[in-house]
């Protein structure tokens, strides 16, 4: 009796450990199963990122885009895609044509030092204001300021030649021009917030949308090809009298000299 109940357990004890060591086989292999799987996923999931950054990476830039879009051209300009600008009412054949960049710090000096002179002199009628304004230092500091400045331009000529001309020595004072090697502009926070101190954009809706959708994108790109295309101007600002390059003015009395030169005299 003892014999057989021992030879009993030790079967018994066979069958439990033989059951085990199949529980623990396929423990293991549903556990194999699931490093395989979220293997899978891992990679899938990577090939996907890596997928996605290409996609990303050969999508057009916003400004890629504006160069091939259908070109909205404010008011108030002429010309192919309205890339000519001119401003005032003077009955004489006289152009002051000003070549610009929204980030030069030498523009904005110009403009605080001499461009309400030269404002007053289109209102007077002593002669017409052209602009031709160029993004080239966004190529050459990188950012977007330039092209983004450039285009809320654009939206402000739309509302007025008062409203660009404002507007633009604003973006050109001593309060709201930044350092060349910042990107301000970038922002249309930023340039809404100088838009605000513009009677005429002040909480300007219109204005608002336009800078915010970049209505005039496409046409800042085209006013600055316009810029790139004009052979004999090589840095900003260039001041041109009846298509004549003259020297930069630094000041207000070397200004009205360069008009007397030009033969331009109240």
């Amino acid at each position: 009796m003892s014999k057989r109940n021992s030879q009993a357990a030790k079967t018994a004890a066979r069958e439990r450990l033989r059951a085990e060591r199949e529980r623990e086989a396929k423990r293991a292999k549903v556990k194999r199963q699931i490093i395989v799987a979220c293997s899978i996923v891992g990679v899938l999931a990577i090939a996907g990122g890596i997928s996605y950054a290409v996609v990303q990476g050969n999508k057009p830039t916003k400004w890629e885009e504006a160069a091939d879009a259908k070109v909205v051209a404010p008011a108030n300009t002429s010309g192919k895609n309205g890339t000519t600008v001119t401003i005032g009412d003077s009955k004489s054949d006289n152009v002051v044509h000003l070549y610009e960049d929204p980030r030069c710090p030498a523009c904005a000096s110009f403009e605080q030092t001499v461009g309400e002179t030269v404002d007053k002199g289109m209102e007077d009628g002593d002669y017409k204001l052209s602009f031709t304004i160029g993004t080239f230092l966004d190529d050459r500091l990188g950012g977007e300021g330039s092209k983004n400045a450039l285009s809320a331009l654009g939206a402000a000529l739309n509302v007025s030649p008062e409203a660009f001309l404002d507007y633009k020595a604003a973006l050109y004072s001593a309060k709201y021009h930044p350092e060349e090697t910042t990107d301000e502009f970038a922002k249309d926070s930023y340039l809404l917030k100088v838009a605000d101190t513009v009677d005429a954009l002040k909480n300007n809706k219109k204005f608002q949308d336009a800078v915010e959708k970049g209505t005039y994108d496409a046409w800042a790109v085209k006013m600055s090809q316009s810029f790139n295309d004009t052979k004999d101007v090589q840095s900003t600002p260039t001041i041109k009298i009846n298509n004549k390059v003259i020297e930069n003015p630094t000041t207000v009395a070397a200004w009205e000299t360069a008009l007397k030169n030009a033969g331009i005299t109240k």
